[in-house]
Formats: structure tokens, C-alpha cells, sequence
């Protein structure tokens, strides 16, 4: 595994942990981080989430005010010269494979001849 692939499981550990555990948000209890990108200068991460709910505008506005402290947590704990600018995106692709798969479900019912809403 090259050096930005490591570097980019550690911030997601690290980050999914602090928002786990050290974040006290409710709004942020059920946000998965499911993948970061380091720049190839290490200087920015983008960090993919997800999460169950409806609040999606609360979660983006939670996570961007929590943005600074996780960084510096990040910071303190993944050992970097740089500590990268944190950004938060929402994952879609989560929400894109439960609508494949309702539809795949609801295609199921209707070669069994059940009643599809």
C-alpha cells in the first residue's frame, strides 16, 4: 500500500472514531465516514460521509461546525508535518445502491405477479 492510501485509512479511522467518541453533536451519531482523499501535497482532505436520517442539512452544518476540532484531534493524532484542511462531502453512493436495490426488489414483484406501489 503506497504512503497516500495509508495515510488516508489512518485519517478515516481517526476521524470516524472522533466522531464517535468525542463529538457530542446528536445530530452526528449516526454519521459514517466512508472514505477520505489526501492531496498528493497533503495539504487537503476530503472526507466522504454517510448516515441515517433525514437531517442532511443538519449533519453538513454540524460536521462543518465540528470541521476545526477535528482537525486538530486529526492533528494530534496522526503523526503528519502538515495537518491537512478537513472538508466534509456527503457520500451519495450509499443512497444511489438502496434505490438500485428497491428497484431490483420491486422488478422481483412484479415478474412474481405481486401488487407494486
Amino acid at each position: 500500500m503506497d504512503r497516500t492510501k495509508r495515510i488516508n485509512e489512518m485519517i478515516k479511522r481517526e476521524i470516524g472514531v472522533i466522531l464517535l467518541t468525542e463529538i457530542r453533536d446528536p445530530r452526528l451519531k449516526f454519521v459514517t465516514v466512508t472514505g477520505v482523499e489526501v492531496s498528493k501535497d497533503l495539504q487537503h482532505a476530503k472526507v466522504f460521509y454517510s448516515y441515517l436520517g433525514s437531517d442532511r442539512d443538519g449533519v453538513s452544518e454540524a460536521l462543518e461546525k465540528a470541521r476545526g476540532f477535528v482537525r486538530l484531534l486529526v492533528g494530534q493524532r496522526v503523526i503528519m508535518r502538515y495537518t491537512p484542511d478537513i472538508q466534509f462531502y456527503y457520500d451519495k453512493s450509499i443512497e444511489y445502491s438502496d434505490r438500485i436495490e428497491q428497484t431490483l426488489e420491486n422488478i422481483k414483484r412484479r415478474e412474481a405477479g405481486e401488487n407494486v406501489e
